[in-house]
């Protein structure tokens, strides 16, 4: 690893240090549970640049470093796009059934708003 790749590893927290609070406190925020969604919903991850959001970039910055800083994403950096995946293996063993619970819940209520239009 260079100097340069060192300077932008980002930290993440080990398995043990993930929390339930931390990981609902993300999840429960509209903006970060749509970026969950779309990375479910897409293959192993997506670059930064593939979000569409409708809030700044420094906004956007913030909400990815939330997921992060809780356990919720792993972001790595390649050349100079920064990629987000779901440690969704991390997070089945700590909290089996979350994930997929609050997913499955998520699209529940988006049905059920748009029955109600």
């Amino acid at each position: 690893m260079t100097e340069r790749d060192a300077a932008r590893t980002l930290a993440h927290p080990d398995p043990a240090e993930i929390r339930l609070e931390g990981v609902l406190h993300a999840l429960g925020d509209p903006l970060r549970l749509s970026i969950v969604r779309d990375l479910a919903a897409s293959g192993p991850e997506l670059g930064c640049s593939a979000f569409d959001l409708p809030v700044t970039k420094s906004t956007t910055t913030h909400h990815f470093r939330v997921l992060r800083e809780s356990g919720v994403v792993r972001q790595t950096y390649r050349g100079t796009t920064k990629f987000n995946a779901l440690r969704r293996a991390d997070l089945e063993s700590l909290f089996p059934g979350l994930l997929d619970a609050v997913l499955r819940a998520d699209r529940a209520e988006s049905a059920r708003l748009a029955a109600q239009v």
